[in-house]
């Protein structure tokens, strides 16, 4: 008999070619089922000899749980086992039971073992229904039979299938919430996500306890499903068991994300090819989204079938709502099992229902399957049928469920098959950095950031959209808009330009009246134009206010403009919106107002002189006497004026009438009026390299710059403003006020400590160049135009960020001899969208003007 020395090695080596020939038989024949099994038996039997060398002690017995003991492992899947024993180990046993777990590790296997007795497991399993579960799929491999019989009897004489139904539902519901409710997530995780593989097997398990069968074909023949359905589900998961296995081999360890990393490799081994418009890896995650809302489907009218079964009521309760459909149990359901068949129009007017009657809690199993089956029945004859798009328009009018409804209605792909045009953007995905949900989920979501300004328990959330669209006349025309405004993204040119077309043809269709179609129709087109300019354009420029209320027109499109974009930002990211943003855009919003109400001329010496009355009132209420205010103002220029509002002028003048011309630098820092970041004033000497010092600081403090205006004073001092958003982890942003104040002044006051800043912390808090910007870069935009009314260039630019990259260009902007007027700078995600207002004799000659435009791409790349 071998040693323990040559055994184990031979162990190992012998599973490994086991395991290698099963994986290469996969890549031959590609059945997913195949692959668990032979891994499974290749485990089996390496521990089988084993526990050949290491015994078990004397009466034990070792059981495979969890997947495994189901008889599926994955090519990294852990190895649950369980060491199951008679009694309390003696220390002997507890000896050779270590040897056991440590030789498991030797010969290539990672166990994720429990050593315990009969009375132990039933007591883990009372306690958490995830071990309960992963019990009850035991399987023997090793030891005493007996043992394994008592604990298989033990097992199922505790298993009461109502309370297991309970626990898994509430299990499956609390898993549902840490992803979000949505199987739409850009990294799904293809095992835990919301119509993933557990979700199939929580209907198993479920079913199973239940006695209704242990497949998808028993199932079927108990009357829970329709054959059809069982082969859909059978195909769906044998496609998830693909990927997971797939995702295995691709990363070379247990990973159940699909991945960025991974999404590109994945397309290329299922072979497909990407287009003109769309990459391989958008078409494989639209087919896991696809079949994921089947999963999610299917799952609902299963768990609602089961529920039924175990808890059955009689229909005594049920009540008429019309000819057509009836509350039973509290849900909507069909009077008759062919209703939609029959006719086709109540497939929409089922949704409308819903809406109507507050006290449905749902859809029935038998409505859910009848919608679900009668999909097919929305052809171009249903889309012109005016009945049709008639209950279509109510849906959209209703004051309550109208985002629950669109959510109900894409994942039985009702909208899609109503919209054909809605059905391309289904599953697509977004790789511009800052969008985090799928097309069709960004569109939903902004339909519910739109539905929750008219809800009273969100007032306090958006105060100015929560009052516009208080009284904004038939604001379901915004839903419309919403509806369409990235309904074009993935086909290749303007998806606004396309977008507003395809809602021209909506309104048309649908018989809106002509003013609220071209209301949709301008808010598709320029459903970028408000954000665009609030955060890239210098408000502060009247002609810049000027020329946006000219291309807006009037009070109902500013109005309903700007509760589209703040709807559409928040609907991006978490991490995109913030007060900053929101501050700019009402901003603009009032100013724009303003010129189109002819309430104030857009007229920069009117502004100026406006104000300056402004500024110098808010100084008197502060103490401040007008002789020692015009000291101060008399150094500045109407530049400054323009490019700051009252208060900032009013707060810059108390700090720096008394020292117009300081010894040293003199920095203020207060948290902004939203409380989500600094507003910093610097006041110093201007030297060359003071932006880029200054830009170093904050880089190093893990500071996003939000927006930069700078100005040089008649007498040749720096008067620098700058928006900052403090981390996330920054608490105080008081006690971060003087800390910055301390510190940027002190740096400053030594020219070469300010020169030597360290500018190696992110520009936005990353500490490195994100995943995503990696795997899908963007190719950097630059464009530099003249300013027609003066000498400055605008220089705007698209990039993916990546640390230090302002403080890179601010470096540059000091080789080239250029100088930084004002800078707006946004950022969306890992992308950043900058403007900078520049001047200098560099910009003046073609050739010097071409070499920095190609300096400044290649800082870019």
């Amino acid at each position: 008999m071998p040693t323990t020395a040559t055994a184990l090695p031979d162990l190992r080596q012998r599973l490994h070619a086991r395991r290698d020939a099963a994986i290469a038989q996969f890549r031959e024949h590609l059945r997913p089922d195949v692959l668990l099994a032979e891994l499974r038996r290749a485990t089996d039997q390496a521990l089988r000899e084993l526990i050949k060398v290491h015994p078990l002690p004397a009466g034990a017995a070792l059981a495979a749980v969890g997947g495994y003991g189901r008889g599926e492992l994955y090519p990294a899947s852990d190895v649950d086992l369980l060491l199951l024993l008679p009694h309390e180990p003696t220390h002997e046993q507890e000896g050779a039971l270590e040897r056991l777990v440590a030789a498991l590790w030797d010969i290539g296997l990672e166990p994720g073992h429990s050593v315990r007795t009969i009375a132990q497991c039933q007591r883990e399993a009372d306690a958490d229904i995830t071990v309960e579960t992963s019990l009850l799929e035991s399987r023997w491999l090793g030891g005493s039979r007996a043992l394994m019989r008592q604990f298989e009897q033990a097992m199922a004489a505790r298993l009461d299938p109502v309370r297991f139904f309970q626990d898994k539902r509430v299990e499956m519901q609390q898993r549902h919430a840490r992803y979000n409710e949505t199987p739409y997530a850009l990294e799904p995780n293809c095992k835990e996500s919301p119509g993933g593989l557990r979700d199939l097997q929580v209907i198993l398990w479920m079913s199973r306890a239940a006695g209704f069968g242990d497949s998808w074909r028993a199932i079927a023949r108990n009357g829970l499903l329709t054959s059809a359905e069982a082969r859909e589900l059978r195909r769906a998961e044998q496609a998830f068991k693909r990927l997971r296995i797939e995702l295995h081999l691709l990363a070379g360890r247990r990973e159940d994300r699909v991945l960025f990393d991974l999404q590109a490799a994945l397309a290329q081994v299922y072979g497909i090819q990407g287009s003109g418009t769309r990459r391989a890896s958008e078409m494989l995650m639209q087919r896991y989204y696809w079949a994921a809302r089947l999963v999610t489907q299917l799952n609902t009218i299963l768990v609602q079938n089961i529920e039924d079964r175990l808890f059955p009521q009689c229909e005594d309760d049920a009540q008429d709502i019309d000819e057509d459909f009836r509350k039973l149990h509290g849900r909507l359901d069909i009077r008759l099992d062919d209703a939609f068949e029959r006719k086709p129009p109540l497939i929409l007017r089922a949704f409308l229902v819903m809406q109507q009657h507050a006290d449905l809690t749902g859809m029935s199993a038998r409505t859910l399957r009848a919608l679900w089956h009668a999909r097919h029945r929305i052809d171009a004859q249903f889309r012109r049928n005016p009945v049709n798009r008639r209950l279509f328009l109510q849906i959209l009018q209703q004051p309550r469920g109208i985002v629950h409804e669109l959510r109900r209605m894409t994942m039985l792909n009702i909208l899609p098959r109503y919209l054909p045009v809605f059905r391309h953007i289904v599953g697509q995905m977004q790789h511009d950095l800052f969008h985090v949900y799928t097309v069709d989920q960004h569109t939903l979501t902004v339909i519910r950031n739109l539905r929750r300004f008219t809800m009273p328990e969100h007032a306090q959330e958006y105060p100015l959209a929560s009052q516009l669209i208080a009284s904004f006349e038939r604001h379901w025309i915004l839903y419309v808009a919403a509806l369409f405004h990235d309904i074009a993204k993935g086909r290749g040119g303007d998806h606004s330009e396309l977008g507003a077309r395809d809602v021209r043809r909506f309104a048309h269709d649908h018989g809106l009246e002509p003013a609220d179609a071209e209301l949709a129709e301008f808010l598709v087109r320029q459903h970028l134009l408000m954000s665009t300019v609030a955060q890239k354009r210098d408000l502060s420029d009247p002609e810049v206010i000027r020329q946006f209320a000219h291309t807006v027109g009037d009070e109902r499109r500013l109005t309903a403009l700007y509760l589209l974009t703040v709807a559409d930002i928040r609907g991006t990211s978490p991490k995109v919106w913030n007060a900053w943003k929101g501050k700019l855009l009402e901003d603009l919003y009032r100013l724009a107002l303003a010129v189109l109400g002819g309430s104030r001329p857009g007229d920069a010496n009117t502004v100026l002189a406006m104000r300056r009355e402004e500024a110098a009132r808010l100084t008197r209420l502060a103490g401040l006497r007008d002789e020692a205010r015009d000291a101060f103002w008399n150094q500045l220029d109407v530049a400054y004026f323009l490019r700051h509002d009252a208060a900032e002028i009013a707060w810059h003048t108390r700090h720096l009438y008394h020292r117009v011309n300081p010894e040293g630098p003199v920095v203020k820092v207060r948290p902004t009026e939203q409380g989500e970041g600094l507003q910093v004033m610097v006041y110093t000497r201007d030297v060359p390299e003071l932006f880029a010092a200054i830009c170093g600081y904050f880089g190093a403090r893990n500071m996003s710059i939000q927006d930069a205006r700078i100005h040089t004073t008649r007498h040749g001092l720096a008067l620098d403003s700058f928006i900052v958003l403090a981390p996330d982890y920054v608490g105080d942003l008081r006690a971060q006020s003087a800390l910055v104040e301390h510190e940027l002044a002190t740096k400053l006051a030594d020219p070469q400590a300010a020169a030597r800043l360290d500018a190696s912390g992110s520009r936005y808090g990353a500490s490195r160049q994100s995943r995503l910007s990696r795997l899908f870069p963007i190719r950097p935009h630059v464009e530099l135009q003249p300013d027609e009314r003066s000498k400055s260039w605008r220089l705007s630019l698209v990039a993916a960020d990546r640390p230090g990259l302002l403080h890179a260009l601010a470096q540059l902007f000091i080789a080239h001899g250029i100088n930084l007027q004002t800078a707006k700078v946004m950022t969306l995600g890992d992308r950043v969208e900058d403007v900078f207002v520049l001047d200098g004799a560099t910009l003046e000659h073609p050739r010097s003007l071409m070499r920095f435009e190609r300096d400044v791409l290649k800082t870019l790349e």
